[in-house]
């Protein structure tokens, strides 16, 4: 489990195909100084996907990622030089800062305009429409992997603020109009509408 609070931005140093298989091995470089003592299987999530360490260096680790995941999530497009958000794992007794992501990401939406409000900028982002249903204003929503709070929402289309501190933490200080990202619906949300199917 995660909690949305970004806490490293990486960088994707090497993408390759594992065997015959569609599946990618990819190498992820991190600001983080303690990369050493990251478990080998551990999970770490990237742009809000729950991936696993399969080997770990002074200053990167490599995790491989499905012919699954990568068509259902962002991954399939990353590319050498890519920032990818970073967190590892919540652990007992750690502040949960955002809210209970788990690193399952529902479906990829897609950036169509940003502009500034105030001190910050508003996103809106575009999301299929079977996930759309689960968004609401003032819930929660993490957009790859950044816990964040829905402040409008028109059908299939949403928006939310970031702040200056989040744009130069995170990916979104190099997202623009058109980019795809990866989208996890509120824990709640999910748990909420299937008890509805069945009253």
């Amino acid at each position: 489990m995660f909690t949305g609070i970004i806490t490293g931005l990486g960088t994707i140093r090497a993408i390759a195909p594992l065997g015959e298989t569609q599946d990618m091995r990819l190498t992820i470089a991190t600001p983080w100084p303690d990369t050493a003592s990251i478990p080998l299987g551990a999970s770490i999530a990237c742009s809000g996907c729950c991936l696993t360490a399969v080997e770990l260096g002074p200053d990167w680790f490599a995790v491989e990622a499905s012919a699954e995941t990568l068509s259902k999530t962002t991954l399939g497009l990353w590319q050498v030089g890519a920032s990818v958000n970073l967190e590892r794992p919540l652990r007992i007794g750690d502040e949960l800062g955002g809210h209970i992501v788990s690193g399952h990401v529902d479906g990829v939406g897609e950036v169509i305009a940003t502009r500034p409000e105030g001190g910050s900028v508003r996103w809106s982002f575009r999301v299929p429409t079977a996930l759309a249903r689960f968004i609401a204003p003032k819930g929660s929503v993490a957009i790859d992997g950044v816990s964040l709070t829905v402040n409008e929402v028109d059908g299939c289309e949403f928006g939310v603020n970031i702040i200056p501190h989040t744009a130069q933490m995170t990916r979104f200080g190099s997202l623009t109009v058109g980019d795809k990202v990866n989208i996890e619906i509120d824990t709640v949300a999910r748990y909420v509408a299937r008890l509805a199917e069945f009253q």
